[in-house]
């Protein structure tokens, strides 16, 4: 039997189209899709268990992968197999999910997953920018209880003008990347990169990505009503008692209220709060809190949250103290670790961050092989967040999606100020020491201190700042708050990190837990970002104001050489004997890449000894060295032959040509050693190959003056 399809298009007014279409595969999901565009094909799949779970948030999974078969390529790796999921796969799961997961039920607690596969790749189209779309359109054929439509687009900025979803090439000429997740009427999620553009501009991007997830969004509801919306789902709420609640709040909430207007620490903070939770739990009698269960628990936290809340909103004050502008003290230190090629300390508040640099040759490049990309990264920068700084004790279980996500934010804020004729490969590491409020931004300042100690040229140093929101729909006040605390990103409204340059935006990552925010609120959070980052740039330029002008001594220094094609082979020499040895005798690193235009070698040599340096770029150059006609060179003499002498180039040892006997003066010779003895260092002329033996030909009695002829005489009679 046929099956009976539905589709939908969107066109985005450039002669691309983007399709949603059901009804031909995976019918046993809950709901499916396939989003084309172009020759690119996403399937997403939607399940959620009928029965909710025994924990109480959503337990909502986002999976997104890329089939290799999708590039007609196969996975690499002994197995032959796609295994765990890239880096680039994760960061769209987390777009995704960043997007979705506010718009469920907060009492929906049923196991949900979302799949979306990329099973058909065109060069042309980046399939992260369609995954949004893709899941939220399977998620309206289903029954799930989810508030509407959402989408998300990239928008790019090439040559001024703003492209939705521009291809990879297109994206490379772009000064502007950035991905927007929307319903029809509120930004939910925002996050890219852009070359140190204004406010106003992030602004505008944001609202021409809007206007097309407007359109999308329109399009998913078109293709529900066809298909046919079905009912949404009874599931089991969460018990409530508002009788309770009332008399939790009265119990807590003045309590909280007062130990939040005390600006203490955090420790401080949370055990002043256990001991008002205690308190409470203490009125209730154990047949009491049986029959509650959490509901105490959850009351106690509505109340907790109300109070910090409306200390901020009644009297622009925090929980540490500070007013809404206010950023927490600041140090920095850099060369702290003495054997790092680059190092340093940003601490701000009770967040820390220590960050080291590594340089290394283009060996040391980040491969990048996905279906959907293959490259490498010759700046790159890892994130580690140990359970220790926020005085945890947990198991590790390898990076966390987290530490992916945050570790790209801060090397997207920084890798625009790395300058391109930066002939190292750098690797940037964060180890976040202590944690209460953005590590993130945190590692965005120690890596622009550990760069500028390690002597990378920065274009312009970079800061970060985490902007928090709070917001009372009923009286319409509202509170934009700069450097946000880790409890006012929980009980906030929205969590906003913004960094730049003086001149500039050049990363964002925005998540809003509100509907329906405003831009001009959107305008004053950005300007007051601006001032926060440029105070705590400020105090980055005080620590170290510039790059060092020079690598540390025991760092590696790095000198680039381009060499003829021709000379590659003899350079790496027969199974490497030639690059070896001389990696050997030099204590430097030696690489050649072929220039794939020019097809000319790019040698690379990093070493921490000058001396070793020059003996590689002397053997170089004694390699490639290529004598021209007509032209004098001092040459030594190396051995000595019946009929010449050979010789080496004085300027590139290891160059030898015979000096043949008839080229050694214009008198008749009949011993070499008559003219030349070992070690003799002379002048000769250079003619090129003779044509006929096709061996190269130099000359010493051309340089000689030559003897007058002698007048021909008849011989005389005997």
């Amino acid at each position: 039997m046929i099956p009976k399809v539905f589709k939908e298009t969107i066109d985005l007014g450039d002669g691309r189209t983007i399709s949603i279409e059901t009804g031909k595969l995976a019918k046993q999901a809950h709901g499916s899709v396939v989003v084309q565009m172009g020759k690119a094909m996403l399937l997403c799949t939607v399940v959620s268990s009928y029965k909710a779970g025994t924990v109480d948030f959503l337990p909502l999974t986002v999976d997104y992968r890329e089939k290799f078969a999708a590039a007609g390529r196969y996975p690499g790796g002994f197995f032959k197999r796609e295994a765990r999921p890239s880096n680039n796969e994760i960061l769209t799961m987390r777009l995704v999910d960043r997007v979705l997961r506010p718009l469920f039920p907060k009492d929906y607690h049923a196991e949900t997953q979302v799949m979306i596969q990329l099973m058909s790749h065109d060069e042309d189209v980046m399939p992260d920018a369609l995954a949004g779309l893709a899941a939220s359109a399977a998620i309206q054929l289903s029954d799930f209880p989810f508030e509407c439509a959402i989408s998300e687009a990239r928008v790019a900025r090439i040559n001024g003008e703003f492209i939705i979803n521009p291809s990879r090439a297109q994206l490379e000429e772009a000064d502007m990347d950035m991905m927007i997740g929307a319903s029809a009427d509120s930004v939910m999620m925002v996050e890219g990169e852009m070359g140190e553009c204004s406010e106003e501009e992030m602004i505008d991007a944001i609202k021409f990505a809007h206007e097309a997830i407007k359109i999308q969004c329109a399009a998913q509801v078109k293709l529900a009503e066809a298909f046919g919306k079905k009912e949404v789902r009874e599931y089991e709420t969460e018990a409530t008692d508002e009788k309770l609640a009332k008399k939790i709040n009265e119990l807590a909430y003045q309590k909280c209220y007062d130990i939040a207007k005390q600006g203490i620490s955090k420790q401080e903070r949370s055990i002043a709060f256990d001991e008002v939770k205690e308190s409470v739990k203490a009125s209730f009698s154990e047949e009491e809190i049986e029959e509650y269960g959490d509901l105490i628990g959850k009351y106690f936290s509505k109340a907790h949250k109300s109070a910090i809340r409306d200390l901020t909103l009644n009297e622009g004050l925090r929980l540490d103290g500070r007013k809404t502008i206010d950023i927490r003290p600041i140090w920095c230190e850099v060369d702290y670790l003495p054997s790092t090629h680059g190092s340093s300390i940003f601490t701000r508040g009770e967040t820390q961050a220590l960050a080291t640099v590594t340089l290394g040759t283009s060996r040391e490049a980040s491969k990048i092989d996905t279906p959907s990309y293959e490259g490498e990264e010759t700046f790159y920068l890892h994130y580690n967040f140990p359970p220790f700084c926020t005085g945890e004790a947990r198991p590790l279980r390898g990076t966390s999606r987290r530490e992916i996500g945050h570790g790209n934010l801060a090397q997207r804020a920084l890798k625009g100020m790395i300058p391109a004729d930066c002939p190292y490969t750098v690797r940037v590491v964060s180890e976040v020491l202590e944690s209460n409020g953005s590590s993130s931004m945190a590692t965005v300042c120690s890596g622009t201190m550990a760069l500028m100690d390690a002597g990378v040229q920065l274009i312009r140093p970079v800061s970060g700042i985490a902007m928090g929101l709070i917001s009372d729909e009923k009286t319409g006040k509202y509170a934009v708050l700069s450097d946000i605390l880790g409890d006012e990103d929980h009980l906030g409204d929205m969590d906003f990190k913004v960094t730049g340059t003086e001149k500039g935006i050049t990363a964002c990552q925005m998540d809003i837990k509100v509907k329906g925010l405003s831009y001009d609120v959107l305008e004053q959070a950005l300007s007051q970002a601006r001032d926060g980052r440029l105070h705590i740039l400020g105090k980055l330029t005080d620590t170290i104001a510039s790059p060092n002008t020079d690598v540390k001594s025991h760092s590696p220094k790095m000198v680039t050489k381009t060499i003829p094609g021709e000379f590659i082979g003899a350079l790496i020499g027969p199974g490497g004997k030639v690059i070896q040895e001389l990696q050997k005798e030099t204590g430097c690193t030696i690489v050649i890449n072929e220039d794939p235009v020019t097809e000319e070698g790019i040698v690379e040599i990093l070493g921490t000894d000058q001396t070793g340096i020059d003996a590689v770029l002397a053997k170089i150059d004694s390699i490639t060295f290529k004598p021209e006609r007509g032209s004098v060179y001092e040459v030594k003499v190396i051995k000595m032959l019946d009929f010449g002498a050979v010789v080496e180039y004085v300027e590139a040892p290891g160059n030898e040509v015979l000096l043949h006997i008839s080229e050694l003066a214009w008198e008749r010779t009949n011993n070499v050693t008559d003219v030349v003895s070992m070690g003799d260092v002379f002048d000769v002329k250079y003619f090129g190959r003779d044509p006929k033996t096709r061996k190269e030909k130099v000359s010493k009695k051309a340089l000689l003056p030559r003897p007058p002829r002698e007048e021909h005489k008849p011989k005389e009679d005997n």
